[in-house]
């Protein structure tokens, strides 16, 4: 069975729109919130753990769509519930905030606290999304796991270029 089939169905069209929001999303907000990020970040103080520029374009791609992929198959549930939609719209939303606090206005510390609220709102998106379809539950766990380490560097640049 395929990941996009739900109820044995695909619907190729909402499929795309739950794809295309989440990665053009972050496309746009990257091209706006991240002017000359790749400067300003090779620029700041690092952890040694920080990864090289070029893997945050990579890893967020994979994350937005496949986070764009758990809402479609929770969408395509008999019952949808409007809780799951608000937490994803919300975390959807926290999740372009973060790249204006941290890059474009530089408030790291600001930013740290806001990607607390965005694991926890990820976190609990993710319960929902388990309790609806297990498969969708899962492929958030990726994106838990890079928040996480996310969390992380925020706090050690913050910490380092305070």
């Amino acid at each position: 069975m395929s990941v996009f089939a739900v109820n044995g169905k695909v619907d190729k069209g909402k499929l795309v729109k739950e794809l295309l929001i989440p990665v053009v999303g972050g496309m746009v907000t990257g091209m706006i919130a991240t002017r000359n990020a790749k400067e300003k970040y090779r620029k700041l103080k690092q952890p040694e753990f920080a990864p090289p520029s070029w893997v945050f374009p990579v890893v967020w791609t994979g994350l937005y769509a496949t986070m764009g992929l758990a809402n479609y198959r929770v969408s395509m549930k008999k019952k949808p519930t409007a809780a799951a939609e608000a937490l994803y719209d919300i975390q959807l939303g926290l999740n372009f905030l973060w790249s204006f606090l941290f890059f474009k206005w530089n408030l790291r510390g600001t930013a740290f606290a806001e990607i607390g609220l965005l694991l926890g709102m990820i976190t609990l998106t993710t319960y929902q999304y388990y309790q609806k379809d297990k498969v969708a539950g899962r492929l958030m766990l990726p994106y838990i796991a890079w928040v996480s380490y996310a969390l992380r560097l925020n706090y050690s640049m913050w910490k380092l270029n305070n």
